[in-house]
């Protein structure tokens, strides 16, 4: 005989938490109402400053929460979700979303997205939550410089912080530029060929930096009398 088991509200609340927080755009707000916890604290979290080590439980899984559920309430923000009630205990399982990010490199999110904001302008907010694994409300406290630590955020190439990869940047950036209306091939022909005269100048401007030490250095100590 099975025991129903009234699943409306999560067992282990920050775990399911960190879940929606690396697999959902959904708004912190949201994520709060669904697991009786602070939109405050869920911001810390998804931040990187709170809750290290704890491992994301997937709420579709443990049939807490349908995906109709989720998708409806990325589409709306003011929608709460709802849970389902199930006759299934919860199940133990470590988070395989796509886009589930590492304890370690969760703190490296508001580099990455500072990067994104500041160099791929035709990325959506949506796309950023993707790539990045965060939400939009932290996108928008970033690009208004309103988040609680934007003077130590430093513009990182998610890239190099292992946060995404080259191909998944490159087809959010040409999904942006089509949006857009622009070539992604031209675009690209173009940054290729700024980067390519910026490295150039950098490289002139170092060489002309380091003929000056050599005119101005004092060779008279060095010399006989």
């Amino acid at each position: 005989m099975s025991t129903i088991v009234d699943l409306k509200k999560p067992i282990m609340p920050k775990a399911t938490a960190v879940w929606l927080i690396d697999n959902t755009t959904l708004t912190f707000k949201q994520i709060g109402g669904f697991t009786d916890i602070h939109p405050v604290e869920i911001q810390s979290a998804a931040d990187g400053d709170i809750w290290h080590g704890i491992v994301g439980r997937n709420p579709i899984e443990e049939k807490l929460l349908p995906q109709e559920e989720i998708d409806k309430a990325q589409k709306d923000s003011d929608y709460q979700m709802n849970a389902l009630t199930s006759t299934l205990p919860p199940i133990k399982t470590r988070s395989k979303g796509p886009k589930y990010t590492p304890v370690a490199k969760r703190r490296d999110k508001p580099d990455a997205i500072s990067f994104l904001i500041k160099n791929h302008p035709e990325i959506t907010d949506a796309q950023i939550c993707k790539l990045v694994g965060t939400t939009k409300p932290t996108i928008l406290a970033i690009r208004e410089r309103t988040h609680a630590n934007i003077v130590s955020i430093k513009p990182q190439n998610p890239i190099d912080l292992g946060i995404c990869t080259h191909k998944e940047l490159e087809v959010a950036s040409h999904k942006g530029l089509r949006a857009l209306g622009r070539d992604p091939i031209e675009e690209a022909r173009q940054r290729e060929e700024e980067e390519a005269a910026q490295r150039e100048a950098d490289a002139k401007s170092e060489e002309e930096s380091q003929s000056g030490d050599l005119t101005g250095f004092d060779f008279s100590n060095f010399m006989n009398s």
